[in-house]
């Protein structure tokens, strides 16, 4: 076998390539004129039982506030950057100045939202692109919503503030390469030494964290054996992080894999509210009902997309819309958006009179992501061709819904939590391996 020089490899791509090869691709409205891409978003033609009328006009003001600066600002810019799988810094300044990082925190700088506004700003960032709602999501109902319920009271003052503004920006990290659905098994430990902790282990999939300026790490006590938390600092001594590739989904989103190796954290960086995993289930419960609505905003944006989409482009002489067999996938996501928004809102009024329990959580973030991938592929057969490029939405957003289907409890295990919770029996573990649950 004959290895072929540098020089030569390049020669022989020369002699295959056309002279046009190496040309620019064609603006979408040129290459395909008879739709209109989704970098100029369609309107919403999605809520058709009229679901807004149950907000309050502060709840309605912030769907249009974050409505508008999604279609104006992030819109135009999205597939670019999900094809690149980087991250828009420049839009941090203006989306903090949305007022909705934070969510439901009160005080501290924090916008003090309802559990239903809040849901309602993740379902319209998530609309118009699902990364931006995860990188929120992450940011608020996690990193910045154990500061607010676990922090002690300088912590608060100090941090949440800039969070606010996203002067700053947050991250949570729980997961870990061998503890992923079983998350309370972390391994990842923390030692008291003079003054502070150290902290050792490695953690997976965590999202923000290859920009975060403060990292929220979960890490075992080795002294106690149960769960603490702790505020590291952006370039800590020790701390590496390093973004993961070749996603299919959320490529926006900054991924990372987090290596601590002797990382000193002071006692005053150690979260006194968390003393062990159980201590996270308030955080969870929160971001749990704000990732049911991540999969809600996606299957609008989806909706309205096809919606247009049908009407412009035209075969066989008439419009695709015109088809019995579009209008029954059309209708059919349509169906899917309303009763998802239904069980959604339904979630967010158990939360606010105390009554919702981790199964009715579970439930909801199972069951409407599940159906958000019925939608999304429904709107990829209508889209044909277009179905499969990240122009028209559909395709971005039907990559996007698989992490967003798995990430805060995989479809399995959120099914066992409400199974555990309606049966009175745990099954999370085969019968030869189960000891006591730690869920």
């Amino acid at each position: 076998m004959t290895l072929l020089s540098s020089a030569d490899r390049d020669n022989a791509e020369k002699k295959v390539k056309s002279s046009y090869f190496d040309l620019p691709p064609m603006e979408i409205s040129v290459a395909f004129p008879q739709a209109t891409p989704a970098s100029k978003f369609p309107p919403c033609t999605s809520d058709y039982y009229h679901f807004d009328d149950l907000l309050t006009p502060e709840e309605q003001a912030v769907r249009k506030r974050v409505r508008e600066f999604m279609e104006k600002e992030v819109a135009p810019i999205m597939t670019e950057y999900w094809e690149k799988a980087e991250f828009p810094f420049h839009i941090i300044p203006k989306f903090g100045a949305l007022g909705v990082a934070g969510g439901s925190i009160k005080g501290y700088g924090c916008p003090g939202l309802s559990i239903t506004a809040n849901a309602i700003a993740t379902a319209e960032i998530s609309r118009v692109d699902a990364s931006c709602g995860t990188f929120n999501l992450v940011h608020t109902s996690l990193g910045m919503l154990t500061i607010a319920l676990c922090g002690s009271e300088a912590q608060k003052q100090k941090y949440l503030p800039d969070l606010a503004q996203m002067k700053t920006v947050t991250c949570w990290a729980l997961t870990e390469p061998d503890n992923g659905s079983d998350a309370s098994a972390l391994t990842t430990t923390a030692t008291k030494v003079e003054g502070g902790w150290v902290l050792e282990g490695q953690k997976r999939w965590i999202g923000n964290s290859t920009f975060a300026d403060l990292l929220v790490i979960l890490a075992r006590n080795t002294t106690t054996n149960q769960v603490n938390g702790f505020l590291v600092q952006k370039d800590a001594p020790g701390l590496t992080v390093t973004k993961i590739p070749n996603k299919i989904g959320l490529r926006i989103v900054q991924n990372g894999d987090i290596l601590l190796r002797n990382v000193f954290v002071p006692d005053e960086e150690r979260l006194p509210g968390v003393n062990s995993f159980q201590d996270t289930s308030k955080v969870l419960a929160v971001s749990r009902v704000m990732v049911a609505w991540q999969p809600i905003g996606i299957s609008m944006g989806v909706y309205d997309m096809c919606h247009r989409y049908l009407k412009e482009r035209k075969q066989f002489g008439a419009p695709l819309a015109a088809f019995q067999i579009n209008q029954q996938k059309l209708v059919k996501m349509l169906g899917n958006v309303q009763a998802m928004f239904m069980m959604g809102w339904r979630l967010c009024k158990l939360y606010e009179s105390g009554q919702m329990t981790p199964g009715q959580a579970s439930l909801g973030k199972a069951w409407i992501s599940s159906k958000a991938r019925e939608t999304a592929s429904l709107g990829r057969e209508l889209l044909g061709g277009n179905g499969i490029v990240g122009d028209f939405l559909v395709a971005k957003a039907f990559g996007d819904l698989e992490p967003i289907y798995t990430y805060e409890g995989t479809y399995d295990i959120n099914i066992l939590v409400t199974g555990r919770e309606v049966t009175g029996i745990a099954s999370f573990k085969p019968p030869a391996s189960r000891g006591r649950s730690r869920l």
